[in-house]
């Protein structure tokens, strides 16, 4: 384990062994009383801080790193200075990462899902290949440098061997659930938010899997003017978005966010909107799933459970 200090902030690397192999993990603050902990896993070819860095590192997400503690998790092999994985070591299937993610296994652990470009359909090589195509011509700049990144900062074995895994995972098998007909069908048990950027290749699929999740737990944000990596190209949003999420599970004041909209307000950054006048949904009404196109949304109604929460690049999401 090696602990350091960052910004007048704790955080700690360890290799985590686990019964798939060892993950990569990367512990930002200090576990608060009862309070989760948001822990991350990154997309194929990235790692948890080239996935997740510019959105942690914003100005606006640090009065939320002031309340939780953040757990990053790097698949196998696939952190930065990571050393090749053994000849003889099975990389795990997308089922099998999950389990070295015990919370993932254990929805009463989790009290909520931030979950970007989420599909829970498998995807063919063709799919993805096109998916990937069309995010090159939407957003050149943004992917040469990922591309560069990838070439150079990322070991080629051991993202193919990651890039095969998830080739071969199957889809989630869930449903929405429908009052008298299956109203115990397979769908995630926590509140969720679905993230895509509207001109992300994505789009399509996140749409899809909304769906197929209960419309009184779920909240689909696309957000204008961003591609693929939402996290990336538009960070002060996203973490508009995030802290109305983690509000309506209860955590953080209602007159923080006013103060977190008029410093905002006031710096001359751009917010699509800052409208939060409007109604929460209950837990009993079933009504179509909320869709949004700005940082504005209704909070998600409040869980139970109170232990973990977690944000995730959906692509090696596996989750129900």
């Amino acid at each position: 384990a090696v602990s350091q200090e960052s910004k007048g902030q704790l955080f700690q690397e360890d290799d985590v062994e686990t019964q798939f192999g060892q993950v990569h993990c990367t512990m930002k603050g200090v576990p608060k009383g009862s309070r989760p902990v948001i822990m991350t896993f990154h997309d194929i070819g990235l790692n948890y801080k080239s996935c997740f860095n510019p959105l942690f590192s914003h100005e606006d997400m640090q009065e939320i790193m002031r309340h939780f503690a953040v757990c990053h998790v790097d698949a196998p092999g696939q952190h930065e200075g990571a050393s090749t994985l053994s000849t003889e070591y099975t990389y795990p299937s997308m089922d099998q990462l999950s389990e070295t993610l015990p919370e993932l296994n254990h929805p009463d652990k989790v009290e909520g899902l931030v979950l970007i470009n989420i599909n829970a359909r498998a995807e063919s090589v063709i799919d993805s290949l096109t998916h990937k195509v069309e995010e090159i011509q939407n957003n050149p700049d943004l992917i040469a440098t990922y591309r560069n990144h990838i070439t150079n900062d990322v070991n080629q074995s051991n993202l193919a061997q990651f890039f095969k895994s998830y080739q071969s995972r199957r889809g989630l098998e869930i449903e929405r659930p429908v009052p008298g007909r299956n109203i115990n069908a397979r769908t995630l048990q926590c509140p969720a938010l679905l993230v895509v950027g509207d001109s992300s290749p994505a789009v399509e699929a996140v749409v899809e899997s909304n769906a197929k999740l209960n419309p009184t737990q779920t909240t689909l944000l696309k957000m204008a003017d961003c591609g693929g990596l939402p996290q990336v190209s538009q960070p002060g949003k996203l973490t508009e978005a995030f802290k109305y999420f983690i509000q309506g599970m209860g955590y953080m004041s209602s007159a923080s966010m006013t103060r977190l909209v008029r410093s905002r307000t006031a710096s001359g950054s751009s917010i699509a909107s800052c409208d939060s006048s409007r109604s929460r949904s209950h837990a009993n009404d079933h009504q179509p799933a909320r869709e949004h196109t700005d940082v504005s949304m209704e909070n998600v109604s409040n869980s139970t459970v109170d232990q973990t929460v977690v944000v995730s690049s959906s692509k090696t999401e596996d989750v129900c």
